[in-house]
């Protein structure tokens, strides 16, 4: 029996949901709403332990404790398919990246004067939170913002907003700056000493016409398996090693002992590269530097994984060529691959793992596939951007019959 005044779940974009169905900004399930609006904080609150908790656009829910999180991001997926009438599959529990284990992110400077703020924009603002503190990312990365901050007030235009992307690799971190001048000898010098002095992996700046690679000591590498991969600047790589290690975990048991596989939207080879040791693989990716470093990677390491570069958007696999494979791996951008899904259900491939960043898309795919003969047999739901309402995902689906 529902309680009108009760939250009992969280919505999608973090809002607390009461009995009735009224949407309360910073509810968590077990509080009640009294009829002036106050919450009565129930059971499952967490103190935030940031102190920009509620400015900074990072994190929407860090007031929620554990399992009341994991339940929100084992909900998001479980409500999806619901939404689309998918039924069956287990929704397994979710797993929750740790804090301090973001290893990749994308802030925003603005230089004002000599004062430069560098961090998240604010919820649903251009605004940028001057960071001081951050429980999300990795401190490796976090140990950079204020030197980078100094940095800045020597190469930031004024009132123009500078993009800082900041990504862990094997030899340390790479930063990436879009929208700085580096003219003249003493911004170049500086940017040199910055990158010695801080031992980074990588630094390249965009100055409006295009990415340079000012420091690279030697070709940056990210390792799957056993095998590293030279990496394009900024690489799509899972937002925390925890994270991704659940997505190859889940890839792996839903694949089993296939033989052939096919790694569909493969990037620079995240599972293709961990999956590929006793079996042959075959990797699609229709960006040509992701490619690129892939196939570099799989010819170094001799390991038997065929590569192409196909636009599975427009060229999606058929099932002729599908039906070579024991099992398909899915990886889509947030939009999903309905086009490459309509083909996979028109097919007679046993096994298809899909890893997915969007529950919606993911959902709407799925209902294709179980209207093309498959059964979803479980789902796991993956918290990698730990306190946000961004939920990831792996799948198993199979053909029966």
């Amino acid at each position: 029996m529902t309680e009108a005044n009760l939250i009992e779940r969280i919505a999608a974009r973090g809002d607390g949901v009461t009995g009735d169905g009224r949407h309360v900004m910073g509810g968590v399930p077990g509080d009640r709403v009294r009829d002036d609006g106050i919450i009565i904080p129930g059971p499952n609150r967490a103190d935030p332990p940031c102190r920009h908790f509620g400015k900074c656009g990072g994190c929407q829910l860090q007031h929620v404790a554990e399992p009341a999180l994991a339940e929100f991001v084992r909900d998001r997926v479980a409500g999806a398919l619901a939404g689309q009438d998918v039924a069956g599959g287990e929704v397994l529990p979710a797993h929750l990246s740790p804090p301090q284990s973001r290893r990749r992110a994308t802030l925003t400077a603005l230089r004002t004067g000599k004062q430069v703020a560098l961090g998240f924009n604010a919820a649903q603002s251009n605004q940028i939170v001057d960071m001081r503190m951050c429980p999300l990312l990795l401190p490796e990365l976090f140990a950079l913002v204020a030197p980078v901050r100094e940095l800045l007030t020597v190469i930031a235009p004024q009132r123009r907003p500078v993009k800082v992307k900041l990504q862990m690799l094997d030899q340390g971190v790479e930063l990436i700056l879009e929208g700085v001048k580096a003219e003249g000898l003493d911004a170049a010098m500086a940017i040199q000493d910055f990158a010695g002095a801080h031992g980074l992996a990588r630094l390249a700046i965009d100055q409006g016409d295009g990415l340079e690679t000012l420091w690279q000591p030697e070709p940056p590498t990210v390792r799957f398996g056993d095998i590293s991969v030279e990496v394009p600047p900024f690489a799509f790589l899972q937002a925390t090693a925890a994270g991704q290690a659940a997505l190859i975990d889940a890839v792996r048991r839903a694949i089993g002992d296939a033989g052939a596989v096919a790694d569909l939207f493969a990037g620079v080879g995240t599972f293709a590269l961990s999956v590929q040791a006793g079996r042959k693989v075959y990797a699609a990716e229709g960006a040509r530097d992701a490619i690129a470093a892939l196939t570099g990677a799989a010819n170094r390491a001799r390991a038997l994984v065929a590569t192409e570069h196909r636009d599975l958007f427009r060229r999606p696999l058929v099932p002729a060529e599908l039906n070579r494979f024991g099992a398909v791996i899915l990886d889509p951008p947030r939009a999903g691959a309905e086009e490459q899904v309509k083909q996979l259900a028109a097919s007679q491939v046993p096994v298809i793992a899909y890893v997915s960043c969007n529950p919606a898309s993911f959902a709407r795919d799925a209902k294709l596939l179980v209207a093309g003969g498959y059964r979803l047999d479980w789902v796991k739901p993956v918290g990698q951007f730990r306190w946000s309402t961004h939920v990831e995902l792996a799948a198993r689906f199979s053909r029966h019959g």
